[in-house]
């Protein structure tokens, strides 16, 4: 099996997340057309409680074997690779077979509690199978992440998609017919049914493994009743990530809840309140954190890789992987952020139609330049060994986060600002504890050069962004050809820059 570097995982999953991002928003405008803002409704009732599910009974395995099948494969240790792969394949598909089963005879109970439409019965039901193919799923994609063998994983998410998209369209055409709350549950079955393709291919895939024949016999059933320790490392590393996830999901919950109370508090009439809201959060956020999926796939590499060069004792490679992390998540942050602070009343008129949420991207551009360093950092940390302590920061930021959202959106004097404000609070403190963790664990420092060389590029494009614009506004250009060519003139600014000043290495990847 082929071991890819880490940037060279990092590109792969980028490539294979940019594809099927492209796919799902085709397929998200053809699901609207065909089952309207109610079906999509029914269907997404169904979501959340599921990724509760999901997140139960994966135990954050995923990641948890990743880290430990990088460490083992470094050493040579092919035996406790398959103790890890069957202590967690057991332990998922048992929980996650429970769950679902449990979940099918109290369908009714739980549709009743959580769902506040009973027609969305359907696509609960539809859903529930998903719980036993994720955990399985998740421990397949771990042993390719501890190989660092991206490709398997990045086809088999171009291949869901494309799964999930046909079935989506034929199931749906099919029901519909029969009512909406039937054809919502037919575009969820559509997904379901993708997820089980994609965990065929990887399992196929990891069959056909050359000299990684996994079978098991007699003498490896006796190691494996010894497992008890190989379970430790797995849920000491895959329960705090676990409850990071939780921390999020609970957030998300919580969030829209505090916004609003605390804007009703400062005055701020319901509608107004609702329409600002969606603003920030419908608006704003997505733009602000688009680059994620980049940053996402540079994590799912950094884990493994950090894994292995501890795993060594190679403190160099891991500071090495630390630069390398960084100078990426630089590169790409900085041109986002100056896009976003420079264009921000523009873009959010072009896409929105509403100018008067650029100023929410003014106020949150230059502070969120830190989100994209923070799921790195809490992968090295990960990597490292340290989940636990990334467990606590994620919890710190967000009680911290909620508290300053309460206390500033209460304020008469910011009301829905206090809000985007709270937002970068909860930004700046929760990178800056990741930083100070992996400074204090590795003595890691940022290297000043390539920092100076990237902020003077990323100057530079601004400037350049803001000259285009000047000149093509005395053009009467209309509004989408302006905002385009003064994109592209800005970003050929900036590759121009980075470029001459040596930052992009291609002969590293």
């Amino acid at each position: 099996m082929s071991k890819q570097s880490m940037i060279k995982g990092t590109l792969i999953l980028t490539v294979a997340a940019f594809i099927t991002k492209l796919m799902g928003f085709v397929n998200s405008m053809v699901m609207a057309r065909m089952l309207g803002s109610e079906g999509i409704g029914l269907a997404m009732m169904a979501m959340p409680f599921t990724g509760i599910l999901i997140s139960l009974t994966t135990l954050g395995f995923e990641v948890a074997v990743s880290k430990l099948v990088a460490e083992y494969d470094s050493k040579g240790n092919h035996l406790l690779i398959k103790k890890i792969l069957f202590v967690s394949l057991s332990i998922t598909s048992i929980l996650s077979v429970m769950l679902m089963i449990s979940c099918i005879f109290l369908s009714r109970i739980l549709s009743s509690f959580f769902l506040t439409d009973q027609r969305a019965y359907y696509s609960f039901i539809s859903v529930i199978p998903i719980v036993p193919i994720a955990a399985v799923s998740s421990v397949i994609k771990g042993y390719f992440r501890g190989k660092q063998n991206m490709t398997p994983i990045a086809l088999s998410q171009i291949i869901e998609q494309m799964v999930r998209i046909s079935f989506m369209v034929m199931l749906v055409q099919w029901l519909l017919p029969y009512g909406i709350e039937f054809a919502a549950a037919g575009a969820v079955l559509g997904g379901v049914i993708g997820e089980g393709v994609s965990i065929f291919y990887l399992i196929s895939i990891f069959k056909r493994s050359k000299n990684e024949k996994y079978k098991l016999h007699h003498s490896f059933f006796h190691e494996i009743s010894k497992g008890k320790d190989i379970l430790f490392d797995l849920l000491q590393i895959g329960l705090p990530t676990t409850v990071i996830g939780l921390i999020y999901s609970i957030s998300g919950v919580l969030q829209p809840i505090i916004i609003t109370q605390s804007l009703a508090l400062a005055g701020i009439d319901t509608p107004l309140a609702t329409k600002q809201f969606g603003m920030l959060t419908g608006y704003a956020m997505p733009l602000v954190l688009l680059p994620g999926f980049i940053t996402s796939a540079l994590s799912v590499s950094l884990i493994p890789a950090i894994s292995e060069a501890k795993a060594q004792n190679n403190f160099p490679l891991i500071d090495l992987r630390i630069q390398q992390a960084v100078r990426i998540s630089l590169i790409i942050g900085v041109p986002w952020t100056i896009i976003l602070y420079v264009f921000s009343k523009l873009l959010t008129t072009v896409i929105y139609n509403s100018p008067e949420a650029g100023v929410f991207l003014k106020i949150l551009s230059p502070f969120f330049l830190l989100q994209y360093f923070r799921l790195p950092f809490q992968s090295v940390m990960i990597g490292l060994g340290k989940a636990n302590i990334a467990m606590i920061n994620n919890l710190v930021t967000t009680i911290v986060t909620l508290i300053a959202t309460f206390i500033l959106a209460s304020n008469s004097e910011f009301g829905i600002y206090g809000v985007a404000l709270a937002f970068n609070i909860g930004v700046v403190l929760g990178t800056s504890l990741h930083f100070l963790t992996i400074v204090k664990l590795t003595g890691f420092s940022i290297n000043i050069k390539d920092f100076l060389k990237v902020i003077f590029s990323g100057f530079m494009m601004g400037w350049g962004g803001i000259s285009a614009y000047n000149y093509l506004s005395n053009q009467n250009v209309n509004t989408l050809l302006l905002l385009i060519s003064s994109l592209a003139f800005s970003i050929f600014i900036y590759l121009l820059f980075i470029y001459f000043l040596k930052m992009l290495d291609f002969s590293k990847i």
